[in-house]
């Protein structure tokens, strides 16, 4: 037989719905934390060391690539690395359109010109006509007003290729802590869409660079091939840089660059404490006791440090010091 509710026993389970339910409580669902797709497929060519390596090489090549281009702008410019990623080079390829402009770069090792594919730097269409303008003597004004399609003229190519020519080399002695590198500029190409520089799923390293003017921002892609990165972290790796060279071997290269420097040497006599009323009256003829007898050692100090003591006397009429002793030990030197 089925349970008889009583009256009050209604009026509470009306109550529970009405109120939502004396258990009911809003749960915030938590934000889903997203993680990057690894495909693989296709594994990662470069570890985490080597594109934090990357990563110092263009933080140097910022610093000077900021300081050429205030030199050329006339301008505050400020640049910074915005992302370095390891990726396929149609990622790199999609996003350039027809009106594009690429600065192609060849790298040498070691003054060994790589055979290898070039390096591409890019840079949007209006940075570029806002680099020109300023070069040209024009104002601050980053957002320029573009037509769709825009196409450089033979004038802006030209201007182009000088900036490229200047800023592009700039990276090669970026590497100087890790390896002989030069990189040098080859040519410039004005369709990238119609020309197959590298295969498409030819892995790549994209380096970010934002430019920070007064009248706007900018960005600098760089992509680096994989195969190129590889043959220089491959003589990285022969010249093991971690390697320490004894200065013995040096010694005498470091010895020839100084024999021919100037050296201050102090003949010291003694020294002696005044108070400031003391010094405040002296005059001419009074003397000075230095506490010490006249035939008394004196100090030959390089440096700040004795290195030798000798004695007065006199060489061709000139007042001299002939060493007596060599001070070898710190000990000594430091008395």
């Amino acid at each position: 037989m089925s349970e008889v509710l009583s009256q009050s026993q209604i009026d509470a389970l009306l109550n529970a719905f009405q109120s939502g339910g004396p258990e009911t409580q809003t749960v915030e669902a938590a934000p889903e934390k997203k993680y990057r797709k690894y495909d693989f497929s296709r594994p990662r060519k470069f570890t985490k060391d080597r594109i934090k390596m990357l990563g110092g090489v263009f933080e140097n090549y910022t610093r000077v690539l900021n300081n050429r281009l205030n030199a050329l702008l006339r301008i505050n410019c400020e640049i910074e690395v915005e992302s370095i990623e390891e990726q396929r080079y149609f990622e790199f390829s999609n996003a350039l359109s027809e009106s594009d402009v690429l600065a192609l770069a060849q790298v040498s090792i070691k003054d060994k010109p790589e055979e290898e594919a070039p390096l591409m730097f890019y840079m949007s269409t209006s940075t570029v006509l806002c680099m020109i303008d300023r070069m040209m003597g024009g104002e601050e004004n980053m957002e320029i007003n573009l037509p769709p399609n825009y196409t450089y003229t033979d004038l802006e190519l030209e201007v182009y290729e000088s900036l490229s020519r200047d800023v592009i080399p700039l990276l090669g002695g970026s590497w100087e802590n890790y390896v002989n590198l030069s990189v040098d500029y080859s040519r410039t190409e004005v369709n990238p869409t119609l020309v197959q520089l590298l295969g498409v799923d030819e892995i790549v390293v994209i380096a970010d660079l934002r430019l920070q003017m007064a009248g706007g921002e900018g960005r600098l892609s760089i992509c680096l091939p994989g195969t190129v990165l590889s043959n220089i972290f491959t003589e990285i790796s022969l010249e093991n840089p971690t390697k320490k060279v004894s200065g013995e071997d040096k010694s005498e290269e470091i010895f020839n660059e100084l024999r021919d420097s100037d050296l201050e040497i102090v003949a010291q006599l003694g020294d002696t404490q005044l108070s400031l009323s003391d010094v405040f009256h002296l005059n001419v003829g009074d003397v000075l006791d230095l506490g010490r007898s006249k035939d008394s050692p004196v100090h030959l100090e390089i440096g700040g440090y004795q290195w030798f003591t000798g004695r007065i006397g006199t060489h061709k009429k000139n007042m001299a010091v002939k060493i007596d002793e060599v001070c070898y030990q710190a000990e000594q030197r430091s008395e």
